[in-house]
Parts: structure tokens; C-alpha cells; sequence
């Protein structure tokens, strides 16, 4: 008789899979809860103990690492010495192994949870018993996942043996599996120490779904998840209604969200185009706040992806369904300002928890050809009173206000990045210009004849020259922020003065390529 290993933590649809493989022949090895699992489903099993002869010990910690099982794994089955070795050893062929390893995500997942129980799920025979199966898959079939029992017991059924493309297959994801939950002990025990720079970075994702195409038709693309999710996501909202997300719907919802979540205090509406804010309004209510960010480029609004920080109510609602919008995320839709929107075919409409919307998320990560970038996010929170006032002329407070919103709108712009704002929406928006002057040049013609008095401009590094506070200070702009930094700075300077601009230093460039 053939026999199979059977260990598990997940015991989901076991007991059909070991019935089937008794059925086909198979003797059953097992182990503590598996073992009594089958037990009580009328299963007879052999303990491991009986292959091995010698007991558990240290709570379990050391069951299966023992010669007589991975003998019986390992023993490749063409070559008469490694026979001749086991029939001397009287160590049996094991033909079937199926594990799935002790729920260490799951246990760091909870919360407060202790690092003591965070160890004990660090599964060692588990894995063990699975490398050792899959190095041998050309003899040995190999289990790990609850989603191949049918596959693999039909396989059986017909054919009394799985085939070997299979066993490969299986194999296969049987390392994917134990890569996976080895980059997630090292990410947690690593959090542990606190250390950076890592000699090796290890990080691993789970298939969300393949996705119809990519940036463009012909390229092929995956989304995947971060095998810890983060629940501020685009990736965990719940959609309402409408199509899939696309490739670039996903990454202007992220961008989206990144920029909305600047604006917390008062309701915020962030229209996204492109990856870049065509318009961010903000008001008293979220009607007034859609009107302004409408109104911030009714153009470049058609078919963008929108962000809003309040739930939406049917005003709202009303309003925008009387536009093209690719995208809606907000906190929540009442009810009758979702049955309104519903009634666009082709809108896709996302629910978010913002409560989240805090959450640390430290690092981010970008592909390069032959790599990978790796950064802290930029969620630096700037204080007005750690600016530095650089001009003859001083900044009013409300200014300053304006100068904060214009700055957490010019952080999500694509550099060279320029926006000319008001205390209620953005105005004109300059953005991804391979140099400056051209990205003020934009900001301030779409800003055009809204420029008034109240009028700031944000510019998301320092001015190489001063052309542009020169063009801001013609066209009325009356407050600049900016980081400072630039070896021609009293260009600047000089130039603010000659316009009587109010002009601070932040310090801080906000650069996002």
C-alpha cells in the first residue's frame, strides 16, 4: 500500500480528502490534532510514533523530524542504493505528504498580540516535511493548499497517482508557500529589532486578481495584496457598484486616497486625473466642497477618479451624476444618493473605512529595472510655526491657512510641481513640467482671472531662479510657499519683495515622481 502524511492546522475539508485517499489504497500517517480529527471520522490512522518509535516531545515542538519519515520522503525510488538503504533501515516509502503549517499570520494579525505567541506559530516541521516532499516530486505528491484536494484526489482516482506535471506544479507552490511564510517572520521579527538597512528585503503578497490588462491593452498585469493588508486601501474597499477596478483605476484611487487623506477637518474633495489632483475643494458641506473642486477645472474633472472624506449625501450625488466619473471612494453613500448614482452603468463606486486613514504605513516601494526602490512614505506633518518668513512683507494668518492647503495639494502633484490655491480649492495646477517655470506658467493660466488677493502659490521644491516668483508676483499672486534651499534663493527673495509677496520657508521639499 501506498501511505501519506497527513498533518494539518487548517483541518477545512480533511476528512473527504483522507476518505478518498483510503479508498484509493493509501495507508494514513498523522499526527496529534490531525490524527484524533480522523480518528473520530472513523479513519484508521498510524501515530507517528509508530513509523518513528520515538515519543513527541517538547510539547509537540519535535514529531516528524526524525529518518524514518524523511527517509521515506527523500528516497529517490530510481536509484537502488537509496531502496536497498531504506529496506535495510526498514524505513517505508512515503508517497503523499499533506501539511499546512501552523497560522503564524493569523496569530500576528490579532491584536496586542505577544511575541511569545507569535513564536510558538512559527512552524518548523511543517515546512520540513513540505521541502522535503517537493524536492522529491518526482515520486512524492505534495499538498499544501485546500484548493487542490479535488485535483489531486482525481488524479488519484483515474489514474491511481497523480501525474508528474502536477507533483511539479505542486511543488512549486509548495516553496512559494514557504517563502511566503518565512518573509513574513522575518518582516515580523525584524520589526521586532527595529533594524533598517536590511542586507536582504524580504517581502511577499497575496493574488488579489489578474486583472484584464495593464497600464495599456496589450500588457499583461496582477494585482496583489500586501499579505498583511493595510485597511486604509484601495485594495480593501468594498465596491458598490460598477465594472472592476482597472490598472489605472487602482493607482489613481491610491493616489486619491493618499491626497484626501491630508484633509481631515472639514469636508474635502479631491478629483483625481492622471495621478495628479485636477481639483481639491473643501466647504462647510460636501455639496460645497464637490462645487469647488468641480469648479477648480470642470474640464479636467470629466472621468476623473473622486475622494471624498464625508459620506455622500444626495446633493452631492445629484451633482456629480451629471458628469462622467470613472471613480467615486468615500466613507459611506446614503442611501438615496447611492440609488442615484447607481444609475450610472459605468461608475464604479467604492465604500472605505476612514477611520483607518491614520494607520502607519511606513514604507513604500517602487520597481526599477533589475530592482526595487524602497522609501518612507512622505506623511510629514508640517507646522506654519517651524516656517520661516523670508520677505519684507509677513504672511496674514489666513494666509498662512492657505499656504498649508496649497502645500498638502502640491505634495500630490507630479513634479516639477506648482499650485496656485485659494482657502477654498485649488485654482491652477502645474504639474510633471520638466522645469519649473513651465508648471508655474499652467498653474496660473488655469487659474486665471481667480486670482485675486487671497491668491497663494506652492511649489513642491525650491525655485532654481527667480522667474518664478518673478511670473507669480506680475500675475497677483500675493503669498509664496516653498522650501527654500537654492543657491540663487535671494533671487527669489528680491523678487517677492519687488511684488510685495509674503513668501515662507519650509524647509521641506514634497518631490513625487
Amino acid at each position: 500500500m501506498k501511505r501519506a502524511l497527513v498533518s494539518v492546522s487548517d483541518k477545512t475539508n480533511l476528512v473527504p480528502f483522507v476518505k478518498g485517499l483510503v479508498e484509493n489504497h493509501y495507508e494514513i500517517i498523522s499526527t496529534g490534532g490531525t490524527k484524533k480529527k480522523l480518528d473520530e471520522a472513523g479513519i484508521k490512522t498510524i501515530s507517528v510514533e509508530e513509523i518513528t518509535g520515538f515519543p513527541e516531545i517538547l510539547d509537540g515542538r519535535v514529531k516528524t523530524l526524525n529518518p524514518y519519515i524523511h527517509g521515506g520522503l527523500l528516497a529517490e525510488r530510481d536509484k537502488p542504493e537509496h531502496m536497498k538503504t531504506l529496506e535495510k533501515l526498514n524505513i517505508h516509502t512515503i508517497d503523499l505528504v499533506c501539511v499546512n503549517l501552523y497560522p503564524f499570520k493569523q496569530t500576528i494579525e490579532k491584536p496586542n498580540v505577544e511575541l511569545a505567541d507569535a513564536i510558538e506559530n512559527i512552524d518548523i516541521g511543517g515546512p520540513s516535511l513540505l521541502r522535503a516532499a517537493s524536492k522529491n516530486y518526482a515520486s512524492v505528491t505534495v499538498v499544501t493548499d485546500q484548493a487542490d484536494y479535488d485535483r489531486v484526489l482525481k488524479e488519484i482516482t483515474e489514474n491511481g497517482d497523480t501525474n508528474l506535471k502536477t507533483r511539479a506544479e505542486l511543488a512549486a507552490k509548495v516553496f512559494r508557500t514557504t517563502a511566503a511564510y518565512d518573509a513574513l517572520i522575518a518582516e515580523y521579527l525584524t520589526k521586532q529589532t527595529g533594524l533598517e538597512d536590511l542586507e536582504k528585503l524580504t517581502l511577499t503578497y497575496d493574488l488579489k486578481q489578474k486583472m484584464r490588462y495593464g497600464e495599456n491593452s496589450h500588457q499583461k498585469a496582477w494585482l496583489y495584496e500586501d499579505a498583511l493588508p493595510k485597511k486604509f486601501s484601495v485594495l480593501q474597499a468594498e465596491q458598490l457598484h460598477g465594472k472592476k477596478l482597472s490598472y489605472n483605476n487602482i493607482k489613481d484611487a491610491d493616489e486619491a486616497l493618499r491626497a484626501i487623506r491630508e484633509f481631515q477637518a472639514e469636508p474635502t474633495v479631491v478629483a483625481m486625473k492622471h495621478m495628479n489632483p485636477c481639483g481639491i475643494g473643501r466647504g462647510k458641506t460636501l455639496e460645497e466642497a464637490w462645487d469647488r473642486a468641480y469648479e477648480a477645472d470642470s474640464i479636467s474633472i470629466f472621468g476623473g477618479v473622486i475622494a471624498l472624506n464625508r459620506q455622500v449625501d444626495l446633493a452631492t450625488a445629484k451633482k456629480m451624476h451629471k458628469i462622467f466619473l470613472e471613480i467615486v471612494i468615500a466613507p459611506g453613500f446614503d442611501d438615496d444618493a447611492l440609488a442615484v448614482l447607481e444609475k450610472k452603468k459605468n461608475i464604479r463606486l467604492l465604500q472605505l473605512d476612514f477611520s483607518h486613514e491614520n494607520e502607519p504605513v511606513r514604507y513604500e516601494t517602487v520597481s526599477v529595472m533589475g530592482g526595487l526602490l524602497m522609501q518612507e512614505q512622505d506623511v510629514l506633518n508640517e507646522n506654519v510655526a517651524d516656517w520661516k518668513c523670508v520677505t519684507d512683507v509677513k504672511p496674514t494668518e489666513q494666509q498662512l491657512k492657505t499656504m498649508m492647503f496649497a502645500l498638502k495639494a502640491v505634495k500630490h502633484t507630479k513634479s516639477n510641481a506648482i499650485v496656485v490655491a485659494n482657502n477654498e480649492r485649488t485654482l491652477g495646477v502645474g504639474a510633471g513640467q520638466p522645469n519649473r517655470i513651465d508648471s508655474a506658467k499652467i498653474a496660473v493660466k488655469h487659474a486665471g482671472e481667480a486670482i485675486d488677493n487671497t491668491a497663494v502659490m506652492s511649489s513642491d521644491a525650491f525655485f532654481p531662479f527667480g522667474d518664478c516668483v518673478e511670473y507669480a508676483g506680475k500675475h497677483g499672486i500675493k503669498a509664496i510657499v516653498q522650501p527654500g534651499g537654492s543657491v540663487r534663493d535671494q533671487e527669489s527673495i528680491e523678487s517677492a519683495n519687488k511684488y510685495g509677496i509674503a513668501m515662507v520657508f519650509t524647509g521641506y521639499r514634497h518631490f513625487r515622481h
